[in-house]
């Protein structure tokens, strides 16, 4: 076996190590040595790949294709990156409950956040929007309806499929980021 492919198995086993353990308990109660224990690996081959749990944890949020979505392929659609973002996470549910639901740290979600949040600014401004205060509003508000949706789903909170949680995220927050940027 190569060492890249070494160091890659070490550290998928070091990151599922922790996604088990937070689904358990909760980010917060995991140390260190719960997941060297979990994962079966020495304190030193831990530190030779991570530096504390968070970076497990954003190691393990990095690698999530969902926050890292494509721009909108169809000329005039808000929010392309909806629909394809909740079936990536139905593929990846488990990955995602652990690290957005409400077992994993305040952290995750607050990067989450960061992330889409980008990805909104950056869409709303190709449709038009100016860099203002206002966008900002508009941000908070639009990030914030798509992670409540979110983490509803991923809590176990509703049974909608893809398709669903998208029509409803769109039909809460279209009319409003239109009559927005119409103002503008």
């Amino acid at each position: 076996m190569s060492g890249d492919r070494r160091v890659r198995r070490t550290r998928r086993i070091v990151q599922e190590a922790l996604v088990t353990l937070i689904l358990e308990k909760g980010y917060d109660a995991v140390t260190v040595t719960d997941i060297i224990d979990r994962a079966d690996v020495g304190r030193s081959t831990f530190y030779s790949h991570f530096t504390d749990k968070q970076d497990v944890l954003f190691s393990n949020l990095d690698e999530l294709v969902f926050l890292h979505p494509v721009p909108a392929t169809r000329s005039g659609e808000l929010f392309a990156f909806s629909l394809p973002m909740f079936e990536h996470v139905r593929e990846q549910r488990r990955l995602v409950r652990a690290l957005l639901g409400r077992r994993g740290g305040g952290q995750v979600y607050a990067r989450g956040e960061q992330l889409l949040s980008a990805v909104v600014r950056n869409e709303l401004l190709a449709a038009g929007a100016r860099a203002s205060a206002s966008l900002d509003l508009l941000v908070v508000c639009v990030v914030g309806a798509f992670m409540g949706l979110l983490r509803a789903w991923l809590d176990g909170e509703s049974a909608a499929t893809p398709a669903e949680l998208d029509a409803a995220f769109r039909a809460a927050v279209e009319p409003g980021v239109r009559a927005a940027l119409a103002q503008e």
